[in-house]
C-alpha cells in the first residue's frame, strides 16, 4: 500500500516582514557599495591600480577619457545586468542593479579623496576593503560586476569551462589591458589587489568564527558522546560503521564544535580512549543544530 508524503509547507511571510527584508538588504548593499567606493576612490584609481571585470575595465576608461567612473560602471554593467535577468532572476538581477546604482552615486561622492600614494600600501588596504565592500554585497544577494554574471551563464550553456575558468580570462586581458596603460608594475600591484580582495571575500562569506566536524571512532563512543554532550554542550549524533580490517561493527560519534573548543575536545576524548580514531573537517556554515558559536 502506498501513502502520499504531505508536502513541506513554506513559511510565508507577511508584507510587513518583506518589507522588512528588503529594507535590511537595501541598507546592507548600501553599506556594501559605500566602502567598495572609498576602496576605489581612495586608494586604488588614485594610484592606477585596477580591479579585476567591469570595475577595471570601468577604471581604465575612465582613466583614458577622463569620464565619471561612477557612470562607467553603470553604463558597462547594464547589457550583462540584461543578459542575467533570464537565468539568475529577477530578485537577484534587481538586487544587483540597486547595488550597481548605489555604487555609481558612491563614487561620486568619495571621489578622489587619496588616503596613501604608497603603491604597497595602497594596494593591500585597498584590497582589503574591497574585499568587504564585495563580499557584504555577495552575501546579501548580489553583485557588482556583469562578467560574473555572463560567465555563470555561459558556463551552464557550453558545460565544458567552469565559471572561474571564464573570469580568469576576462581578467587575464583585463590586467594586460593594465599592464599597457599603466606600466606592468601597477599591473602586477592589480593582481595583488585582486588576491587579496579574494581572500576577504572569502573570510566575510564564510565569516570569522569558523567551526570543525569531528568523526570519532572508538569502543567507547558512548561514553565519549555523553561526556561531549556533558562537558561541552553541545549535540552529537552516532552512526554504525564497519572496520576495515577488523570487519567489526563500530559505533561512529560525529558532532559539529567552535575552532576554538577543540583543543578541549581531543583531551576529552583521549581522557577517555587514548586509543580513540579522530578526523576533523573545516565547516563553514551552521545551521540547525545546537551548536557553540564562541567559546566560553
Amino acid at each position: 500500500m502506498f501513502t502520499h508524503k504531505k508536502k513541506p509547507t513554506k513559511v510565508v511571510k507577511t508584507k510587513g516582514q518583506l518589507i522588512k527584508h528588503y529594507i535590511k538588504k537595501g541598507i546592507f548593499l548600501t553599506i556594501g557599495a559605500f566602502i567598495v567606493a572609498v576602496a576605489l576612490e581612495m586608494f586604488l584609481l588614485p594610484n592606477k591600480i585596477v580591479d579585476g571585470g567591469v570595475i577595471g575595465i570601468s577604471m581604465m576608461a575612465t582613466y583614458i577619457t577622463n569620464g565619471n567612473l561612477g557612470l562607467f560602471i553603470l553604463l558597462i554593467n547594464l547589457p550583462f545586468i540584461v543578459m542575467a535577468l533570464r537565468t539568475l532572476g529577477k530578485t537577484f538581477v534587481l538586487q544587483t542593479f540597486f547595488a550597481i546604482s548605489m555604487l555609481a552615486v558612491a563614487t561620486n561622492i568619495v571621489h578622489w579623496q587619496i588616503i596613501t600614494q604608497d603603491l604597497l600600501l595602497a594596494t593591500v588596504f585597498g584590497g582589503i576593503v574591497l574585499g568587504l565592500g564585495v563580499g557584504l554585497i555577495l552575501r546579501n544577494n548580489a553583485s557588482l560586476d556583469g562578467t560574473e554574471m555572463v560567465s555563470i551563464d555561459l558556463s551552464k550553456k557550453l558545460k565544458i569551462i567552469s565559471v572561474g575558468e571564464l573570469l580568469m580570462g576576462i581578467n587575464f586581458f583585463i590586467y594586460m589591458g593594465a599592464g599597457f596603460l599603466f606600466g606592468w608594475d601597477r599591473a602586477l600591484y592589480s593582481v595583488l589587489t585582486y588576491y587579496v580582495a579574494s581572500k576577504v571575500i572569502d573570510t566575510v562569506l564564510e565569516g570569522l568564527d569558523k567551526a570543525k566536524s569531528v568523526r570519532i571512532v572508538s569502543d567507547k563512543s558512548r561514553e565519549i558522546g555523553d561526556s561531549i554532550i556533558q562537558e561541552l554542550d553541545i549535540s552529537v549524533t552516532y552512526m554504525k560503521t564497519l572496520g576495515g580490517y577488523s570487519r567489526q561493527e563500530k559505533i561512529l560519534t560525529y558532532c559539529v564544535v567552535n575552532k576554538f573548543d577543540m583543543p578541549k575536545l581531543k583531551e576529552l576524548v583521549h581522557s577517555i580512549d587514548p586509543k580513540a580514531f579522530i578526523v576533523t573537517e573545516d565547516v563553514h556554515e551552521v545551521e540547525g543544530v545546537r551548536f557553540k558559536k564562541k567559546a566560553h
